[in-house]
């Protein structure tokens, strides 16, 4: 489940970059992942709270907190990215996930860094590096746009990360997750309700097969069998499973979009893997990119 739940999440890049062939942009298209995903959210949240306390105003206010970095923002600088970057690039770069959650814990928490995660930190770096030099290379400054993005993506949903320890051991994973995916599939409603005209709505039937296909198999879907397998064989080795992920959407990228797959990319991707291995393996694991 752990391999597969990463995999899923893999998947969201390519449905998104096959999506912007058919002329749609980030908000539109963000818009309806989140609405066919809401009902399965609130489902969620239902369910997972059936007979437990009801929620205070504290609760609220951090899920609106979580829901709006964790689910809303990190996923519209996200699909805004990919509309300038390879899918191969942006997984690399959502893959700093855990070095991030480190350094926030550093200057938020007061957390002492050790020689081997510095080291980590670097390796991963150094891999991304590599692989944003060499599609710079080709394609310019759409490509500092779109990782600039991405890179906020991962700055946003790394703030989740940290803040939501505590929440969870209040609320339960399942239930944090379905009530901040509901906050966030609002405000992405919202978003568009305010940005686009109602005209804009009316997608390609494709886009909404494939936003069907992404909020169900690449939204929904992999958050249950992590939290799933987390329940079973703990969260540092779904962490470790999960890094299937960048090396899933390399294939998916190759096999379906035709992106290139070249020796930078793959001295990236292996240093990438390398330091979130290192990362994983310290005292404060953290969760791969969603």
């Amino acid at each position: 489940m752990a391999m597969l739940g990463a995999i899923g999440f893999s998947g969201k890049a390519i449905i998104v970059k096959l999506a912007y062939r058919h002329g749609v942009d980030a908000v539109t298209l963000l818009m309806w992942r989140m609405l066919l995903a809401m009902p399965f959210f609130l489902a969620m949240a239902w369910w997972a709270g059936r007979g437990q306390p009801a929620l205070t105003r504290r609760d609220w206010r951090d899920i609106a907190v979580l829901g709006f970095t964790g689910y809303y923002l990190a996923s519209y600088l996200d699909f805004a990215g990919l509309a300038y970057i390879t899918a191969s690039l942006e997984r690399l770069i959502l893959y700093l996930n855990p070095t991030l959650v480190l350094l926030i814990s550093v200057v938020c928490f007061h957390h002492r860094l050790q020689a081997r995660q510095v080291l980590a930190m670097a390796v991963s770096y150094a891999g991304v590096v590599a692989v944003f030099a060499h599609e710079l290379h080709f394609e310019g400054v759409n490509t500092a746009v779109g990782a600039a993005l991405v890179f906020g993506s991962a700055i946003s949903y790394a703030i989740y990360l940290a803040l939501s320890g505590k929440v969870v051991q209040r609320l339960g994973a399942l239930r944090l997750a379905g009530l901040a995916s509901s906050v966030a599939c609002v405000l992405c409603i919202g978003q568009f309700l305010l940005l686009r005209p109602m005209a804009d709505a009316l997608v390609p039937t494709p886009v909404m097969g494939l936003s069907l296909l992404n909020a169900t198999a690449c939204t929904v879907a992999p958050v249950l069998m992590v939290m799933l397998a987390i329940a079973r064989i703990g969260a540092p080795l779904s962490s470790q499973v999960g890094m299937v992920g960048p090396m899933s959407t390399l294939l998916m990228g190759y096999f379906i979009l035709g992106e290139p797959l070249n020796g930078w990319i793959g001295v990236g991707t292996t240093l990438v893997l390398a330091g979130v291995f290192l990362v994983g393996r310290g005292p404060r694991p953290s969760s791969p990119a969603r």
